[in-house]
């Protein structure tokens, strides 16, 4: 299944690039959020891929209508997808944006795939069998570096949504630490950053919704990260009523 679900990100993520290299033209949801028609055509081809691959598995789409939770609360597997995260940074044409879908069975992400169109490279997760990146055709695992190992902390966080709680989080660290690295990254990609040892703490103290979060969590943890609630330190689940996020922090369960 996990090559089937690189195929269909890579085919959604050469889509979006098509449209990458044009004058993008952005809508504007009923949130305020930027909406563009890469998003949709990714969305189209990842749908129709996934509902190939089993149809019997319902897909829970940033760009689909969402299903009443009296409907979604009996599902046992669903897939959970943002075709485009970071349209914000696909508008700024920084690169910084991915194709995530994930799969989750009874509330956790059992399969994750992070693939990120304008460098090429795909993470990719299974629950106990690890994490990966692909780059330049190479495979390799992942896995989180060793707490502050050149006595520097790495804070990841948002580039484009920063928050007081954030900077707050940050300052409380530097009383920790005697150095502290902040690195701004967009979309999904936070997670894969601690995933590959080039971060040691995500805290991401703002609003979310689930399909910005669940293939990367599942990147994260195979890498031996934790992802918790930052009000309860409980694991962060998926198709929940409200779609969208408790503030979470993704770590090294040394931190």
């Amino acid at each position: 299944m996990i090559q089937t679900v690189l195929q269909i990100a890579i085919e959604a993520g050469n889509a979006i690039l098509e449209i990458y290299k044009q004058d993008i033209v952005v809508e504007t949801k009923s949130d305020n959020s930027p909406l563009t028609i890469a998003d949709k055509n990714a969305n189209e081809i990842i749908v129709a891929g996934l509902k190939k691959l089993d149809s019997s598995i319902p897909v829970i789409s940033e760009e689909n209508k969402l299903t009443d939770y009296a409907e979604r609360s009996k599902w046992t597997s669903c897939w959970i997808v943002d075709p485009l995260d970071g349209t914000k940074e696909f508008i700024k044409k920084n690169g910084e944006f991915t194709v995530n879908i994930a799969l989750v069975e009874n509330g956790v992400p059992v399969l994750g795939v992070v693939h990120v169109p304008a460098q090429n490279v795909t993470y990719y997760a299974e629950r106990n069998k690890g994490s990966f990146k692909i780059e330049n055709g190479v495979t390799q695992q992942l896995h989180i570096r060793k707490l502050a190992e050149d006595s520097i902390l790495k804070i990841v966080g948002s580039r484009s949504h920063q928050t007081p709680e954030l900077l707050e989080y940050v300052e409380q660290q530097k009383a920790k630490f005697a150095n502290v690295d902040f690195v701004a990254a967009g979309s999904s990609l936070k997670f894969c950053l601690l995933a590959e040892g080039k971060a040691d703490v995500y805290p991401r103290l703002g609003p979310t919704m689930e399909w910005d979060t669940c293939a990367g969590q599942i990147v994260a943890t195979e890498a031996g990260a934790e992802v918790l609630r930052y009000d309860n330190n409980q694991a962060l689940l998926y198709n929940r009523e409200n779609l969208l996020n408790p503030f979470f922090i993704v770590k090294n369960p040394e931190l």
